[in-house]
């Protein structure tokens, strides 16, 4: 039993030295990087106002919790912030790992995260996704989004990293309408 494409003629891609094939080749399939850079620009602003809804309502409660105190409650605001950055990761490592393999504004651009050899995200894998994103975009901006221009993957440098990729989920067929009963 051979893979087909790993050239390995005795076995499976394990014996091959522990790496599995790329699944997701940009010359076989185009059409699955195609607008990936722009739809996940949007994406990330879909999910910019997701991640801030709850923390501009944790905010605004305990300012008015604060008032109803009479500044005892503000004592909550230092833990504003990192309840925020708790909300972020776990926002991204749950949907990223959930049965979507993708957040809410990636779901809207029919976007989805999967491994380098095609698996699909784990709640570890959407944190750290988002970990080092925020980290990489902080320190090297323009080296992050330059990345995804030169590669046929349109990987940005968060994904190669991480041997992720982010594939355009709307070439794929859609599924029929089941046929009627009566």
């Amino acid at each position: 039993m051979s893979y087909s494409g790993s050239g390995n003629t005795g076995g499976s891609w394990r014996n091959d030295g522990g790496v599995p094939p790329q699944a997701f080749d940009p010359d076989l399939e185009p059409e699955l990087f195609r607008g990936v850079l722009t739809r996940r620009v949007f994406a990330f602003l879909i999910d910019l106002v997701v991640l801030s809804v709850p923390v501009v309502l944790g905010y605004v409660f305990i300012a008015v919790f604060g008032l109803l105190t009479l500044g005892l409650g503000w004592v909550l605001f230092w833990l504003a912030w990192p309840a925020s950055v708790i909300w972020a990761i776990v926002y991204y490592g749950a949907s990223l790992g959930g049965a979507h393999s993708a957040t809410l504004g990636m779901r809207v651009m029919d976007l989805e995260l999967r491994t380098f050899y095609g698996a699909p995200g784990y709640f570890v894998l959407g944190a750290m996704h988002a970990v080092l994103f925020w980290v990489s975009i902080s320190f090297l901006s323009p080296l992050v989004v330059l990345v995804g221009l030169f590669n046929g993957r349109r990987r940005l440098l968060h994904d190669i990293v991480l041997g992720t990729v982010i594939i355009n989920t709307s070439v794929r067929s859609p599924i029929g309408q089941p046929a009627r009963t009566f």
